[in-house]
């Protein structure tokens, strides 16, 4: 606790992965937990762990890819993105090559082209869109609240 009497409480650390392929197609995972549905690979940063470490695992735990890591493209932290806890992600592009499957919590990985994406859960709709935007015009710094 702190001098006030009130808790302190912080937002959980997260990471997305945008995993490229060279045929211009996105893996994305279907999640094997709540809440369900197609979602960019991800997950939470364990203590002790560099953000680009955890996307690196996370990667590769759900995808079965190892990804280079290329850019953190941004952060997201509405504090509804996720509707279990309040979190906030760090998003990396990263390129791979091969096969995507899925592991770990992910029943499935399947890459995608960016105009055929599944619907897709958390808020990570609005990051493809921040992504497409970006990788189309090079432009940044269209993030809304």
């Amino acid at each position: 606790m702190n001098t006030t009497g009130k808790t302190h409480r912080n937002p959980y650390p997260t990471v997305d992965i945008i995993i490229e392929l060279p045929d211009d197609r996105i893996v994305c995972v279907r999640r094997r937990n709540p809440p369900e549905g197609w979602a960019l690979p991800g997950g939470f940063v364990d203590y002790g762990e560099s953000l680009e470490h955890a996307a690196r695992r996370e990667a590769r735990e759900e995808t079965g890819l190892q990804v280079e890591l290329i850019e953190q493209f941004h952060a997201y932290s509405d504090p509804e993105r996720d509707p279990r806890h309040h979190t906030l992600t760090v998003v990396f592009i990263a390129k791979a090559s091969g096969q995507a499957h899925g592991g770990d919590d992910a029943a499935e990985a399947q890459a995608f082209e960016p105009d055929k994406l599944p619907e897709l859960v958390f808020d990570h709709a609005r990051i493809i869109s921040d992504y497409l935007h970006y990788r189309r015009t090079g432009e940044r710094g269209r993030f809304t609240l």
